[in-house]
């Protein structure tokens, strides 16, 4: 019977957590700016890790130049979180740009753009129909 929690998972959790608090407080690089870190896959093996990560910023260019700043600091931030966590094997981060945030927030505003349209129909239709039962 497998168990509801992996071990993989536990500890892409307690990853995730301490990157966040990393990225946030002990990195003082400009290029990185704001940065979330949204998910962490571990290989099974603990030898890697994807980090997904998002910035508040669409301009394709400096997220690729945000990301290329985490790749050169991914070795910094992995011996910070090594002292951090109690693990025999650290896992190699790599830092991956996630778009599904992105994409939900574009996603959304379409949705909202249709509703606002479809409203001003529909009061456009309303207004029509008592303007002609007053004639």
């Amino acid at each position: 019977m497998a168990r509801e929690f992996s071990r993989t998972r536990r500890i892409a959790q307690q990853l995730q957590q301490e990157l966040a608090q990393v990225l946030q407080r002990d990195m003082k690089d400009p290029r990185i700016g704001m940065v979330t870190v949204n998910d962490v896959d571990v290989s099974r093996d603990l030898n890697y890790a994807k980090v997904y990560v998002t910035f508040f910023d669409e301009d394709e260019k400096r997220v690729q130049d945000k990301l290329a700043a985490l790749e050169a600091a991914a070795g910094y931030v992995r011996s910070l979180i090594a002292g951090r966590m109690k693990l025999r094997v650290m896992p190699e981060l790599r830092f991956i740009y996630d778009t599904s945030l992105v994409e939900g927030m574009r996603m959304s505003n379409l949705v909202s753009k249709v509703i606002s349209n479809d409203e001003a129909k529909q009061q456009k239709h309303t207004n029509t129909d008592v303007d002609e039962g007053e004639e």
